[in-house]
């Protein structure tokens, strides 16, 4: 009884009826949408514009393949835990605030990384910057909810989504063109000044929103449980091409996984306010559309990362170029969004998502063809049909889960859907990561010793193998040939080229268990309520 008095003085939540016109600035719906767009963008574009600058970073700093991972692991874990307790500080606090404390805090976190100068510092400030671009996330799409109305809310989430899909394929290309003509650091210093203009736009433009029946507490406890368990899966699958699979330390890790997944899962059903309420998965289309996101960006995220090191390391182009590889997938990610969202419109997300993953898998199947001699055609043809089977997925994900949570449980449905992006992310960089390592742990010595070469195989070699790059100072070393320099750059390119196959062939897997699951998907029956009255 007490807890509805609360709700009956409560003020009026905006999303309960359609929002007032606005006058001047402040509030403006397309203007609201400018406004976030550029924040968004900002977090979106780092989930991959370091790909680009990985090679670059893991020869300034001397990081490990490991280390390399972890720039962009932590990023995207940071992200993946703090969706959703993000999304509930928004509804407490306002979204507004939240969003600009995201933008701020997330200009200089890139600051702070573009001045470090350790690999250690690097992966610090990232967790910061995926911590900070989590506030911004769920805050985004709340502001928009709150001042748009009904019949123009999915058309403003639609250009929402668009700038995330075009800003994450197009990270590549901007990151090429800052590594090769300024420097790895440029690319996260170019954050600052969008920040600002982010940040000098929100304070103007954004209206304070504070969402009716917000938490009064915070699941401390299933936050920590839930990190925990995260860090517990992705750690041991980075190190276990260094422990082996079969060790203690690996099983040990992925025990201590399942036993704190169990643990979160039993503290959500007796927690008065959860972080992630579990009645919402009694919904088989809202659970599968859940680990459709995560297997998507598993094959995505995961394939991504190895194919910067291809194509600079064994077919060594500059950043810039490589980027411009890159160029079919982000334009067909672009073109296709309209026409997947007009195909989900009218026939429903099942047949496209289906037909998505299926392309996303063919994708990943051709890319194991690749060599070092492989043409730009063949790789602009896999790149563009990748883009297109992604499209349908980036679209189409939110009418699959949020559309088929209660009302109630909108916002955190939102979160979830973004969170399942980031985890499956890393999980499938951790993943590929590990095979690759594996791979070339079991194939460098004898490629090594079938290429003939006179002197036993240097680890600091074995380790060039998983970046597909022969190391400049190579050809200066002692008693060092043409002749031998070239048959061991030929031995680091096969046993890399053999890595990435089978990291690929993996991914293509993945994806066609993505098809299969979203078999079971469909179109929420709160879809069209949803658009006018749920909030994150």
């Amino acid at each position: 009884m007490t807890r509805q008095t609360t709700v009956e003085k409560a003020p009026r939540d905006p999303q309960d009826s359609p929002p007032a016109p606005v006058k001047g600035l402040r509030g403006h719906p397309w203007l609201t949408l400018f406004s976030v767009a550029i924040g968004v963008m900002m977090v979106a574009l780092d989930g991959t514009i370091v790909a680009i600058a990985n090679p670059a970073i893991q020869k300034d700093l001397g990081a490990t393949l490991a280390d390399v991972q972890w720039i962009t692991n932590g990023y995207l874990l940071a992200l993946a835990v703090a969706l959703i307790t993000a999304g509930k500080l928004g509804d407490r606090f306002g979204h507004r605030q939240t969003f600009l404390i995201g933008i701020a805090g997330f200009a200089a976190a890139s600051a702070a990384i573009g001045l470090s100068d350790s690999i250690a510092l690097v992966i610090v400030f990232r967790v910061l910057q995926g911590l900070f671009g989590a506030l911004l996330m769920p805050a985004a799409l709340g502001l928009l909810r709150a001042t748009f109305p009904a019949e123009k809310l999915n058309m403003a989430i639609g250009i929402w989504g668009m700038v995330i899909g075009a800003s994450t394929a197009g990270g590549p290309i901007l990151g090429g063109v800052l590594v090769e003509h300024v420097s790895w650091q440029s690319v996260f210093f170019i954050n600052v000044p969008v920040g600002i203009i982010a940040l000098a736009f929100g304070l103007v433009i954004l209206k304070d929103h504070r969402a009716r029946n917000a938490p009064k507490s915070f699941d401390v406890l299933g936050i920590v449980l839930l990190s925990g368990a995260m860090f517990s899966v992705v750690w041991p699958l980075i190190k276990a091409g260094e422990w082996g699979w079969g060790s203690a330390s690996t099983i040990g890790w992925l025990v201590a996984a399942v036993v704190l997944f169990g643990l979160f899962a039993f503290w959500e059903t007796k927690v008065a306010e959860p972080l992630v309420p579990l009645a919402m998965f009694r919904s088989l289309p809202l659970s599968a559309g859940t680990v459709l996101m995560i297997l998507m960006a598993f094959a995505f995220m995961g394939g991504l990362f190895f194919v910067t090191f291809f194509l600079q390391g064994v077919q060594g182009m500059s950043p810039v170029d490589s980027g411009l590889r890159l160029l079919p997938l982000t334009g067909m990610m672009i073109v296709s969004s309209p026409l997947a969202g007009a195909l989900i419109t009218k026939f429903g997300p099942r047949v496209p998502l289906v037909g998505g993953m299926l392309c996303t898998a063919a994708s990943m199947f051709g890319m194991t063809t690749l060599t070092e001699t492989t043409g730009t055609f063949s790789t602009s043809l896999w790149f563009a049909l990748l883009g297109l089977g992604l499209a349908p997925v980036m679209v189409g994900a939110t009418e699959v889960i949020v559309g088929n949570a209660p009302l109630e449980l909108s916002g955190v449905a939102g979160g979830l859907q973004q969170a399942a992006m980031q985890v499956g992310g890393a999980l499938g960089t951790a993943v590929l990561g590990a095979v690759m390592t594996s791979k070339v742990n079991a194939e460098f010595a004898g490629n090594w010793q079938d290429a003939g070469i006179p002197v036993p195989p240097d680890p600091r070699l074995e380790q060039a193998a998983e970046f597909g790059a022969v190391p400049g100072e190579l050809a200066q070393a002692p008693g060092m040939t043409p002749e031998l320099v070239t048959k061991i750059g030929d031995v680091i390119h096969e046993t890399f080229m053999s890595g990435m196959g089978l990291a690929f062939t993996v991914a293509g897997i993945v994806a066609v268990v993505a098809a299969l699951v979203a078999v079971l998907t469909k179109r929420g029956e709160n879809a069209e309520a949803d658009a006018g009255g749920a909030h994150i």
